[in-house]
């Protein structure tokens, strides 16, 4: 199989738009990240992680997400690669590049593959407990400044919420992206670094998560990651505990370490 079977189209986005209205794609077509064009040309990927990187930064403090550029935000995280590529390539690109592939043809943009295509249209077996990672935590009580932080300094998009030892939300870099810009839009210049800088997790959090068991079969924890739309879903044992998380790169690595055997 070649990776012109399996890619999709794009939801693009000019490089001179906001990122408000960047913001308002996303929700619209149920995506984390956007294709940058300029006149046509690849220019690169915007990413809800970037989106809150750069809404959250106090160099900006005081300009609204409208005012914000996509040019501001965009990333190279992309690897443009042939149509003819065969499928088991794109994974250990996917894997080792942590992007997305930009199918290109000469100079004609056809399609792009993220995770989320490899898991619809591969299959790998076993269960949660060999694909899990070990969870990074936040606390409801944590400010959002902070948890913004941990998940760029880990590179990842969500972090599960504890508190007294049992898994009560998950927050995301899309809930901070839509704060951030909240704020931006309703709260005065002078006032945004103290609002940005007193909100805490259990404000923008999400509670009621769905999750998995270490003993869960791998194919039914991929199938409710495409059902929601999640990137990642929380690991508890027996017990209840958290004890892992499996993101949607966490599955497509061990698809590759399965190729390669």
């Amino acid at each position: 199989m070649n990776i012109r079977d399996i890619m999709v189209e794009p939801v693009r986005i000019e490089k001179s738009e906001d990122l408000s209205h960047a913001l308002d794609l996303m929700d619209k077509y149920d995506t984390r990240r956007l294709m940058v064009t300029s006149k046509g040309k690849l220019r690169g990927v915007l990413t809800m992680r970037n989106i809150a990187r750069a809404l959250g930064t106090s160099k900006k403090s005081g300009i609204a997400a409208s005012s914000l550029h996509v040019a501001t935000a965009v990333s190279d995280s992309c690897t443009v690669v042939p149509p003819d590529m065969d499928v088991d390539d794109a994974i250990s690109i996917l894997q080792e590049q942590r992007g997305i592939l930009i199918v290109q043809d000469n100079d004609e943009i056809l399609g792009w593959v993220t995770p989320q295509e490899i898991l619809q249209t591969q299959t790998v077996f076993g269960f949660a407990a060999e694909f899990m990672n070990k969870p990074v935590n936040a606390a409801p009580g944590d400010r959002v400044v902070h948890v913004r932080r941990t998940m760029m300094d880990h590179n990842i998009g969500r972090l599960p919420v504890i508190e007294d030892h049992r898994l009560v939300g998950i927050i995301t870099e899309k809930d901070i992206a839509k704060a951030m810009r909240a704020i931006r839009g309703l709260v005065t210049a002078n006032q945004q670094d103290t609002r940005v800088k007193n909100l805490l997790t259990m404000d923008i959090m999400s509670r009621g998560v769905r999750t998995v068991y270490t003993n869960s079969n791998i194919p039914d924890v991929v199938n409710l990651m495409l059902k929601y739309g999640y990137g990642g879903i929380p690991v508890l044992n027996l017990d209840d505990d958290l004890v892992g998380f499996i993101s949607r790169r966490d599955v497509v690595a061990k698809m590759r370490a399965t190729s390669q055997t």
